[in-house]
């Protein structure tokens, strides 16, 4: 690996700019496929880069979802700010380069750049080989197209204690820089699987002996009523549909649709709100010992 830019103790380094090769490198992981070429994505910010280091050093007992961290790129404001990257580079040999304001702002998809950004391999879990563990609650994503709802799910999920979310369909990159962000990190914590057959994604949930449960708007049976008589004990895997059209035809494949009940005047929930209330509901009756 070339040692263009890397911080060494003691030393002042001259930062990166723009147009060094690291950085130009870097930035096409802003696009899916620069991500799918290189195998690799961005993580932006103290948090996300550091919950991508601690995810390399065996902090998350779990193992995290991550391949690993290839290259941290700072500026050094962001250092200042944050002096603790240093050392966790350091402490799990992670290159850690220093950077213009400028060039880290070419590798940020906000609107003010942290100046903090990790380079970190892309996980490519199989769907039968997280179904294998026989997971208890899994999320499923079926074309949800907004990243920022994705990633809340993914963050929801991991908060919830699912084992996996899936993504079906033409649903969002999770690893999109949007959807990182949403997640606050919990993209290094659990797997996240890409399948576009959702007939597929269905097929091997029943087959890993878990229902699917719809979250449906207009579903005859609430989740409350459902969670009374019984019907979320035992695995299940929750399907959440588009933002737009909801599981539409999809819910005919499914065990049971079911509502989030609506006590005010609100029309309706969003995807990732009603997602945290059916996934909680869940996490009651297949975690009840943390309950």
């Amino acid at each position: 690996m070339s040692e263009e830019g890397m911080a060494r103790p003691g030393t002042v380094e001259t930062p990166l700019t723009e147009r060094s090769s690291r950085v130009s490198a870097a930035r096409k992981l802003t696009r899916r496929a620069g991500r799918e070429r290189a195998g690799m994505f961005l993580a932006e910010g103290a948090m996300a880069v550091t919950e991508a280091l601690d995810a390399l050093s065996g902090q998350h007992p779990s193992g995290g979802a991550s391949t690993g961290v290839r290259e941290v790129f700072a500026t050094p404001e962001a250092l200042r700010r944050n002096p603790e990257i240093t050392d966790l580079c350091a402490a799990v040999g992670v290159s850690l380069r220093i950077v213009t304001e400028r060039a880290a702002a070419t590798l940020s998809e906000t609107v003010t750049p942290q100046g903090l950004v990790a380079a970190c391999g892309l996980p490519r879990p199989s769907m039968d080989g997280v179904l294998a563990a026989r997971p208890r609650l899994v999320a499923v994503l079926s074309d949800v197209a907004d990243p920022g709802n994705a990633g809340t799910v993914v963050r929801v999920a991991d908060a919830a204690g699912a084992e996996a979310v899936l993504f079906a369909g033409d649903t969002v990159d999770p690893y999109n820089g949007k959807a990182v962000r949403a997640s606050t990190g919990s993209v290094f914590h659990l797997p996240l699987v890409r399948e576009r057959d959702v007939s597929a994604v269905f097929a091997a949930c029943r087959d890993a002996g878990m229902k699917l449960i719809g979250a449906e708007g207009g579903a005859g049976e609430d989740l409350h009523t459902a969670e009374r008589r019984g019907r979320l004990d035992g695995p299940t895997a929750w399907v959440f549909g588009s933002e737009a059209h909801g599981l539409g035809e999809r819910s005919a494949e499914l065990d049971h649709a079911l509502r989030v009940p609506i006590y005010g005047r609100a029309e309706s929930l969003n995807l990732a709100t009603a997602a945290a209330v059916c996934l909680y509901t869940s996490a009651r009756r297949v975690h009840p010992r943390d309950a």
